[in-house]
């Protein structure tokens, strides 16, 4: 297993002696980082996907649904937000990764984030085409060089309009953060005001002709309770894009307290949007009734207002504009982040000096969602966005249960350093050795006699003998300062495992009943257990202090990551099999790419991990050898 070491190096968070090259502009705000995250979450999907969900899976009960999957989504926010807020560099889930899980884990994370974003942009950008040309009254009205076309032959529909919008938000991209933070801003705010517009005229007409859409025989939940939990489960992709926030970690003002409060805030706002324009479509229209299509203008034209329609197409136009910024915008981070530490060529980490932005990678990223919006049609592909953002989220659920219970205590530094490592090593060890020697020294003379025993105990001395039996079944019997961190590290690793055999088992209605049923059993002792050691056991102090400290703590750790892993994990496996298997070629090709550059180019290939507590000592030892 030596030889594969290279998989689990981990690197150190930036820190006063670790400066990053070429540092991004320090200008986002809270409001910036909400527009962002706003912007990148609530695409034109709401728009159509409150009219799926209402009609096939959840009914009247649609607001619920919203509800249950925002609080969902806000678990894996928790995360993300402490995990920005300690280590504040660009690269979101991949930069999170490389510190606590390793270099391999964190290269598949950052491979599979490129893909996610590259066909969530195409995806996006595709959609435009027919928002645009509902907007302007029909497809034949849009010019001929934006109009799709069928090209004979090969059989494919190329769409220069998705194409040259890319291409439009690329250049945009490339112009400065603060001035993308406030375009995105611009474009958002249209969008909520066409979603406030539809809640307000929605409020009016319910209360002036009744909800006829709550008035029904069957009830609130036609579908019933499962319908309901099914809806959340569906709902719950609208919520993705929140994570756009964390790769701009590096270009925001005071991380410590803005990235929290931008990733909480965006998520809010989002979560308030989704639940009043539910109560407002499923409240017009009864469920049943509901077009799929166009939900939102088709309950406004059975009420006479024609001219509303107008309005919610320039919603959701604008609103399929901000997400294809918010598309765009993190991948041009996460390779600049893979192309620093090596992985990736030096090329993708060049940053401009005006602009102080990675405009090399922002190309790159835009010429390749416009090669796939002109050319594919990527919708069948979209699954593969999920898939990736889902294995991010479990990961940095995972990833706060290491921060808390084993943080890194070892700490890459540089061979060049190799001199001052070795002699303030040798110290720590003659002080050990030291103490050890004194140690032994003092239980000799002590005794271990019963001679040395006191003839009259105290009752101090009666109630630890009368508790022997009480201490024998307790933790620290068989959890010690040796064995803490392989104990806590073999627990975490059984959570990921019970919650992915608990979720497969139950999902999985193939399988024997007395198969599927034990697995479930298996799986669900297996999470609950690990949940009461992780429970029981102390985190460890250094997490206290590791990264960044003062900023945002997730609360009701080890419950809280543990959930999130357990909601994402049945999320994955209930993708489909053309998904998994499009996504296991892609990360196949990855692995290939890691193998024969990222592993022999990473910067952590000859680093000297040392204790964390030697590295001040190191460093002034360094600087005294050069003075």
């Amino acid at each position: 297993m030596g030889s594969f070491k290279f998989f689990t190096r981990r690197k150190q968070v930036d820190s006063v002696e670790v400066k990053t090259k070429g540092l991004l502009a320090k200008e986002l705000t809270v409001p910036h980082l909400i527009a962002i995250g706003v912007g990148s979450t609530i695409g034109a999907g709401v728009y159509v996907l409150v009219g799926t969900v209402a009609r096939e899976e959840a009914g009247p009960a649609l607001t619920i649904s919203f509800l249950l999957a925002g609080i969902a989504a806000a678990l894996s926010a928790f995360c993300y937000a402490e995990l920005a807020s300690r280590c504040p560099s660009a690269g979101s889930a991949y930069h999170y990764s490389y510190i606590c899980l390793g270099e391999g884990v964190a290269w598949l994370i950052g491979w599979a984030l490129i893909l996610e974003y590259t066909i969530g942009s195409a995806t996006v950008a595709r959609g435009i085409t027919p928002n645009l040309a509902a907007l302007i009254g029909g497809a034949d009205k849009l010019p001929i060089f934006l109009s799709r076309q069928h090209i004979p032959g090969i059989d494919i529909i190329v769409d220069p309009c998705a194409a040259i919008l890319v291409f439009i938000i690329t250049a945009l991209l490339c112009i400065g953060i603060k001035e993308i933070a406030v375009v995105q801003g611009t474009i958002t705010s249209i969008n909520v005001c066409a979603l406030l517009f539809v809640v307000t005229a929605g409020s009016y007409l319910g209360f002036k002709f009744g909800w006829v859409g709550y008035d029904l025989h069957n009830g609130y939940f036609p579908f019933g309770v499962d319908g309901m939990l099914a809806g959340s489960a569906t709902v719950f992709f609208a919520y993705i894009g929140f994570d756009a926030i964390a790769s701009t970690a590096e270009e925001v003002k005071n991380p410590q307290r803005n990235l929290p409060l931008g990733i909480g805030g965006a998520l809010f706002l989002c979560c308030g949007l989704y639940m009043m324009i539910s109560i407002v479509v499923v409240g017009l229209v009864p469920y049943y009734a509901i077009d799929p299509d166009t939900p939102i203008s088709s309950a406004f034209v059975k009420h006479g207002m024609h001219w509303a329609a107008y309005i919610i197409n320039v919603g959701a136009f604008t609103a399929l504009c901000s997400a294809l910024m918010g598309g765009i915008l993190p991948q041009p981070r996460i390779l600049m982040a893979m192309a620093r530490d090596g992985l990736l060529p030096p090329f993708f980490s060049d940053i401009n000096k005006h602009t102080q932005i990675p405009v090399k990678s922002t190309i790159v990223t835009g010429l390749g969602a416009a090669i796939l919006a002109f050319f594919m049609e990527v919708s069948e592909l979209a699954g593969m966005v999920s898939l990736g953002t889902l294995f991010a989220f479990t990961m940095v659920a995972a990833s706060v249960l290491i921060l808390r219970y084993i943080p890194p205590n070892k700490v890459p530094l540089p061979p060049s350093l190799k001199d001052s490592i070795a002699a303030v090593s040798k110290q720590y060890d003659d002080i050990n050795n030291a103490k050890t020697n004194s140690k032994y020294e003092n239980t000799k003379a002590a005794g271990t006699s019963e001679d040395t025993k006191p003839l009259i105990l105290k009752d101090d001395d009666v109630a630890i003998e009368r508790s022997f039996f009480a201490e024998y079944f307790t933790l620290k019997r068989y959890v010690n300062n040796e064995n803490r961190r392989r104990v806590a590290g073999r627990m975490i690793a059984l959570t990921c495992l019970g919650a992915f055999v608990l979720t497969y088992s139950s999902s999985n209605l193939s399988l024997h009943s007395f198969v599927r049923f034990t697995l479930c059993g298996v799986g669900g002792i297996t999470l609950l257990s690990t949940l009461a050691f992780l429970s029981s056991m102390e985190q460890d102090d250094a997490s206290q202090n590791f990264g960044h400290s003062g900023g945002f703590v997730c609360p009701f750790v080890p419950l809280l990551p543990i959930v999130s892993i357990l909601i994402n994990s049945y999320l994955l496996v209930n993708l489909s099999m053309g998904t998994w298997l499009r996504v296991s070629v892609w990360l196949a090709g990855g692995v290939l790419v890691y193998a024969f550059y990222g592993r022999t180019h990473s910067s952590l290939k000859d680093v000297i991990y040392v204790p964390a507590i030697q590295v001040d000592e190191i460093y002034r030892a360094s600087k005294t050898c050069l003075v």
